[in-house]
């Protein structure tokens, strides 16, 4: 087996063991502390442009089957493991994380100390770094070009580039647009099985696309990157607001909307990836345990009160994790409520939302 390494930008050098596909592959340096969920993180198009560290000692144990994964294929920019499975065993494996990983053109490492990195990344912040196997060793002018890497248009990366229909799952009830900004299949699911033909438009969509559009309400996706960076997202969504029509958001999404109501957002030390956070309802004290990938934050101290109210805190870092708007049937979180780590607790909010669309449409909000 080939040799591995990974080089961080202040100039930690991992070796280890080449794993999935061969070459060298740039990107931030991240970690996620769940104990299962890897198909998932591979798929999801919110890593874009990250080297993933999982912290979990052992993956690749039940293997990858074809139901599970977020979106059309692998996203992240390399993958690292403590140890890979070679022998999974699972009854609906069908493919190694090995070979899927090669399928995917992912370049991993394996065998190097995750604790140590998880350490680097905990004290110091995410960083930029760059995995590679032998024979495919980076030059230093591609060392120099790692350091200033940046993750950019992401959303115009990862977002379809043609709308998409969702059947309803038996009768349908609603009609659902959802702007993708990086979605995951199991938000679709989430809605579809409530009853609502499900429309996917681009991140970029317009307003007039969506309000055009015959919909009974609009979801904000996840996705990657800089909040920040979208600025022609964020106006269009200063008009959907004012419309009145009821949305729901998710991570960006959330972060989004955050900006278009006038708040700021900012980049987190090293972000909230994984499925134990800690998340407290304000309106009721329950504490939810959550899933969560970001690496961005809302800034509590700029959500104007008049406007919308910080509804969820992170219990870990008190952090801004869910907002509800003060006039309008608009609410979003920061966490993931279509994964199930509580396992079901969040998944009501998908319901708080179709309740928004029937008063709206009974002309009660």
């Amino acid at each position: 087996m080939k040799k591995a390494y990974l080089l961080l930008a202040d100039g930690t050098l991992f070796e280890g063991k080449a794993a999935g596909y061969e070459g060298c592959s740039v990107g931030e340096v991240v970690f996620n502390t769940g104990m299962v969920g890897y198909q998932e993180v591979l798929t999801d198009p919110s890593y874009y442009g990250q080297i993933v560290c999982m912290t979990y000692p052992l993956i690749g144990n039940y293997g990858i089957n074809l139901e599970d994964d977020e979106s059309r294929k692998s996203w992240v920019s390399g993958y690292i493991m403590r140890e890979m499975s070679e022998y999974p065993s699972n009854f609906r494996c069908k493919m190694t994380l090995d070979a899927y990983l090669k399928e995917q053109k992912v370049v991993a490492i394996t065998g190097i100390d995750t604790r140590r990195l998880t350490r680097i990344l905990r004290n110091s912040g995410v960083m930029n770094g760059v995995i590679y196997t032998e024979g495919h060793e980076p030059d230093a002018a591609f060392i120099e070009k790692m350091k200033g890497y940046a993750v950019t248009e992401a959303v115009k990366t990862v977002t379809l580039h043609k709308a998409k229909v969702y059947p309803a799952d038996g009768a349908q009830k609603y009609r659902v647009a959802v702007l993708d900004f990086g979605v995951k299949y199991n938000i679709v699911r989430e809605l579809c099985s409530r009853g609502c033909e499900v429309t996917v438009l681009p991140g970029e969509s317009t307003p007039e696309e969506v309000l055009n559009g015959g919909y009974d309400g609009l979801m904000l996706s996840n996705g990657p990157g800089d909040p920040a960076e979208n600025v022609e997202i964020v106006e269009h969504l200063k008009t959907l607001i004012a419309s009145g029509m009821p949305i729901f958001g998710i991570c960006l999404g959330h972060q989004l909307m955050a900006l278009a109501i006038g708040a700021k957002t900012e980049k987190m030390r090293f972000g909230h990836r994984g499925v134990n956070h800690p998340v407290k309802d304000l309106d009721t004290g329950r504490t939810y345990i959550t899933s969560q990938n970001h690496g961005y934050a809302v800034v509590g101290d700029t959500v104007d009160p008049k406007i919308a109210r910080i509804c969820f805190v992170n219990l870990n870092d008190g952090s801004v994790e869910g907002l509800a708007h003060v006039d309008h049937p608009i609410f979003t979180v920061q966490y993931h409520p279509e994964v199930c780590p509580g396992p079901q607790d969040t998944s009501y909010l998908f319901d708080r939302f179709l309740e928004n669309i029937d008063k709206h449409k009974g002309g009660q909000l």
